[in-house]
């Protein structure tokens, strides 16, 4: 390959087939983008990274290959560190004086851990820390949209589990 080339071109010619083989690798449309991404931002800040390359073509999967490995492999590793962490809520709150009270701060700990990370983390940064959205969307590296459904839907799904609690409470 010449030492200059064409990165359009190159996307053109590949990019499918790096997608099509990342998914296959991760089933997730998310994942193989961002490997995707990877791969030709690489490129496009290392241009001379193809000069010696015989098949292109195979370099490049070779490229997908482990970086949708690589992806998993930390995504394993974070969602196996957010597991060990999500068992430990419970200490979050301080014991309740009646059975009540003392029930439903159980119920809301486990409520609370079932939610996924993302929404978790923006309900305890809106509730508990009393940040507002703009905050919360700069904190997470997220959109202000984003960090808004998020609370919204883990906000939906605690009500929905502790209803019957808070009923039987009442």
């Amino acid at each position: 390959m010449p030492a200059e080339f064409d990165l359009e071109q190159l996307y053109d010619e590949h990019a499918q087939a790096l997608y099509a083989f990342a998914l296959e690798i991760t089933r997730n449309e998310a994942d193989s983008k961002d490997v995707l991404q990877n791969i030709f931002a690489k490129l496009a800040r290392e241009p001379k990274t193809l000069r010696h390359v015989r098949n292109v073509r195979a370099y490049l999967l070779r490229l997908a290959h482990n970086g949708a490995i690589d992806l998993m492999r930390r995504r394993s590793t974070r969602d196996k560190y957010n597991d060990e962490l999500s068992h430990e809520v419970e200490q979050v709150f301080e014991a309740a004086n009646t059975a009540d009270d003392e029930g439903f701060r159980i119920a809301l700990s486990n409520a609370l851990a079932d939610l996924p990370p993302d929404q978790r983390a923006v309900v305890h940064l809106r509730l508990w820390e009393g940040l507002k959205f703009e905050e919360i969307a700069d904190l997470l590296k997220t959109s202000l949209n984003t960090a808004a459904s998020r609370y919204r839907y883990g906000i939906d799904k605690l009500r929905q589990r502790l209803r019957p609690l808070y009923d039987e409470i009442k």
